[in-house]
């Protein structure tokens, strides 16, 4: 009892800050903002594309589907799936292999699963992204021994990063690791205090474009082999490529692998408001690429291809009509 007053208070007063801000945006009077300021979307780093592209959805939302989403900044997959669950966020940005540890009670979330949200739709792949500014750092292998930030504390990315190392048969211990955004790790591989970094976001990615317009940078590529290993040990990943053009000085394909970027909803939000969510994005989407690269990379096939964790009612409701049966969530 104490655990649900303590996040209704600590809701209601995210909730008030929202409206506030939104009255002196221009919204009216606190209590005009407040009905306003409906679903809070929690998203990613601000160098990272679910901050960019979840703004633009959030935005859209808000003048095309009569909702009002918000989209603040977030501080990982894990931290915003506890973000739902400590009633600080209505929806969410999470990567796939972290959803599932969540609602498994697996790895990150050993021991304590959470379980009180839902699934909205899959978007698109975020790739495996080994970026350096070191020529002489061609493999995977080559990072032994090597400084790299191998993601924010509480991040998906971290255990992209201990994964595909450990396919390559090396520890973290093996490693001079340090726990960084992905805007802290373009700025420590500028001024030359780390040697790599791992990057899982969709490309391109906001730090790794900003880094090469000022640095020449360098993606490591995964061989054929290892990637196999790794599908075979972790089937939540998925081959993927990095086109060559995607950053500056990157002249060739990059072989990798990726997750799926996923919009999570708390099971408090209302069927509607999902629904009216979900059609926004998708009934429109193949129109909507100037204003984000990212809606090129949309399908209703992979919205609709979780099988981890059941969807939300409302989604599940646009879905079915679109001829995609989901499970959803009881």
């Amino acid at each position: 009892m104490v655990n649900i007053t303590r996040r209704y208070f600590v809701r209601s007063a995210a909730m008030f800050a929202a409206a506030s801000a939104l009255a002196v945006a221009g919204f009216g009077s606190i209590e005009q903002a407040q009905a306003a300021a409906d679903l809070r979307f929690v998203t990613g780093g601000e160098s990272g594309t679910y901050y960019a592209f979840g703004s633009v959805l959030a935005q859209h939302a808000t003048n095309n589907a009569g909702i009002k989403v918000t989209a603040v900044v977030g501080n990982g997959s894990q931290a915003n799936v506890q973000e739902i669950e400590d009633g600080l966020a209505d929806l969410a940005f999470c990567q796939s292999d972290v959803m599932a540890y969540a609602y498994q009670g697996t790895n990150l979330f050993k021991d304590f699963a959470i379980d009180c949200f839902s699934t909205v739709a899959a978007l698109y792949q975020e790739q495996v992204q080994i970026v350096t500014c070191d020529a002489k750092i061609k493999t995977v292998a080559d990072l032994k021994g090597k400084t790299v930030s191998i993601g924010a504390a509480g991040s998906g990315v971290y255990f992209n990063a201990i994964d595909i190392l450990g396919v390559y048969d090396i520890e973290e211990k093996d490693i001079k690791a340090t726990y960084q955004s992905f805007g802290d790790s373009a700025d420590a591989l500028k001024d030359g205090k780390i040697d790599a970094a791992f990057i899982v976001a969709g490309a391109p990615t906001t730090a790794i474009t900003d880094l090469s317009t000022t640095k020449q940078a360098y993606l490591v590529a995964l061989d054929e082999e290892h990637i196999k290993k790794l599908l075979e040990k972790s089937p939540y990943y998925s081959a993927a490529t990095i086109k060559k053009g995607t950053y500056k000085g990157i002249d060739e394909d990059i072989q990798t692998v990726g997750v799926d970027a996923v919009v999570l909803a708390a099971d408090t939000v209302s069927e509607d408001d999902i629904y009216k969510f979900v059609a926004d994005i998708f009934d429109n989407y193949k129109d909507l690429v100037d204003n984000h690269a990212k809606y090129a990379e949309l399908s209703l096939e992979k919205a609709a291809s979780i099988t981890t964790v059941p969807y939300h009612p409302g989604a599940a409701k646009y879905f079915e009509e679109k001829g995609f049966k989901v499970e959803v969530k009881k």
